[in-house]
């Protein structure tokens, strides 16, 4: 991975920041971060997973640097915020035995679906539950949405798509056509199913509207899930969450006596009605249950004039740790990209905000945990905040920091959801640069990194990605470049460091 991002880290630091007789913005080297990208995503950090050594190394590293640099811590005396997790470890069966009223069959675990559970009992099983086929899995009042009406699903699986209905039409009044919205999000499709009183989900994994390939859905087959620790609360709990492949879910409708294609077609339109498969279920996980805490790691830089103000700077530290080999045999995802470089970028935000001269707010460096499990540490610094939101004016994410080289635009994750943009785009102008819209607006990436924790409690939230236009090769090439990064690199273990 070749390391340029100091454009873009100049626009970051500019945001907000400046004092008024600030004439220079913050300046920067690759090396204020290549050497935290070279040791946060070596071997030695075994791929940053919380409740690992990984973990351990990674805290007392971020811990040692901000000291180093001269921070102050950010949570009292410390530069820890502890986040209570449990860590879910579900071994699901190798089987889902599938029954018609004519026929049945078995499905094959990690190939053909890919579930895990929430719930905390040793055992979890599921016998001739129902399917039903719902759609989108959408309650959307503002579009006069509702994928569960005249249908009760309790103790029943739902099989949903992926995305939302305006997947793959130009019409922005459609849900928001080609751009993901949260009722694409797989996280929302659990959600809406828990509030249905659902057994279980099934989503419809599809590559393009999912905007990942089923062997990032495969990464999270029997291995360990985290969450944050709500015992004590009685929310209901799925039986199961899980993804089912493209063509084994075509398979089940051919089973059901259904055309799929006749299906997808309905299940756009707002007259759509959730149906019975006729088809039932069975299959079991067992559980294995942890609690214990993670860290946030916080350290910050007391403001001149307005030290009252907190503007945050985020990063998510963990990524996957040791898990499924690759083809090579490599078992360690090391997410050099995602996220050593963001978390490297804020050591280097953190060098220069303590070396010039001091920002009128106080700026917080907030670098968090178990984004890769669910934005967990954000969110629950959102829900648990050392700086009083009220005051905090602004939370700007790094998640991903360009290794590609000069580009001349940078993407906006979310186009319109801040106001934000406007200064961005005052500050591009001074550089000659410009921003455009996410290259990739079908992937949802807006609901996918930590920023949108900040944005959900009303702190507004900025997260810009690496653009595409390249400044020597043009859009072409720098869209080819996000497009390989994704499909040779994303949560694999060949996210690695590479100086060339």
């Amino acid at each position: 991975m070749n390391v340029k991002p100091i454009y873009s880290l100049a626009l970051l630091a500019a945001i907000f920041s400046c004092t008024e007789s600030q004439k220079e913005p913050y300046k920067f080297q690759v090396s204020d971060l290549e050497p935290h990208i070279i040791k946060l995503a070596s071997d030695e950090f075994e791929g940053r997973m919380p409740f690992s050594e990984g973990e351990t190394k990674t805290i007392n590293y971020l811990e040692s640097e901000f000291k180093s640099l001269g921070l102050e811590p950010g949570n009292g005396n410390s530069y820890f915020q502890d986040v209570p997790l449990v860590s879910i470890n579900s071994t699901a069966s190798s089987e889902m035995t599938i029954k018609s009223p004519t026929n049945s069959v078995v499905l094959e675990g990690l190939k053909d679906y890919v579930i895990w559970t929430q719930r905390t009992e040793a055992e979890v099983a599921f016998e001739d539950a129902e399917i039903v086929f719902a759609g989108f899995g959408i309650v959307a009042p503002e579009y006069g949405w509702d994928d569960y009406k005249n249908i009760d699903v309790t103790g029943k699986i739902v099989m949903v798509l992926v995305n939302d209905p305006g997947f793959g039409t130009d019409d922005d009044t459609f849900f928001k056509g080609n751009t993901m919205t949260y009722y694409g999000r797989w996280t929302y499709k659990y959600e809406e199913a828990i509030r249905q009183g659902a057994l279980g989900v099934l989503i419809v994994h599809n590559t393009i509207p999912a905007g990942y390939g089923f062997n990032v859905v495969q990464n999270r087959w029997n291995s360990k899930q985290l969450y944050l620790d709500d015992r004590g609360s009685d929310s209901y709990k799925l039986a199961f969450e899980g993804w089912v492949a493209l063509s084994t879910a075509n398979k089940l409708f051919e089973m059901a006596g259904m055309n799929e294609r006749e299906m997808l077609a309905k299940a756009r339109k707002a007259d759509f009605q959730a149906t019975s498969m006729n088809l039932k279920a069975s299959s079991s996980l067992t559980v294995a249950t942890t609690y214990d805490v993670s860290k946030n790691v916080i350290a910050k830089v007391t403001g001149s004039t307005k030290p009252e103000e907190y503007i945050i700077y985020s990063a998510h530290w963990d990524h996957l740790g040791i898990g499924k080999p690759d083809e090579t045999g490599d078992n360690i995802y090391n997410g050099a990209l995602d996220n050593a470089s963001g978390t490297a970028a804020l050591l280097a935000l953190a060098k220069a905000f303590s070396t010039e001269e001091k920002p009128e707010r106080t700026v917080i460096f907030l670098a968090v945990t178990a984004e890769e499990q669910g934005l967990w540490g954000s969110l629950y610094y959102a829900l648990n905040p050392v700086f009083p939101k009220e005051q905090t004016v602004a939370n700007i994410n790094m998640d991903g920091i360009n290794p590609y080289g000069k580009m001349k635009d940078v993407s906006i994750i979310g186009v319109g959801q801040s106001d934000m943009e406007d200064l961005l785009n005052e500050e591009l102008a001074k550089v000659g640069r410009y921003s455009a819209p996410d290259p990739t607006p079908t992937a949802g990436y807006y609901f996918r990194s930590d920023h949108f924790s900040f944005a959900k409690v009303g702190i507004p939230a900025l997260y810009i990605g690496t653009g595409i236009d390249h400044f020597e090769k043009g859009k072409e090439y720098g869209k080819q470049l996000e497009d390989e990064y994704v499909q040779k690199y994303y949560h694999k273990p060949s996210d690695e460091y590479d100086p060339t």
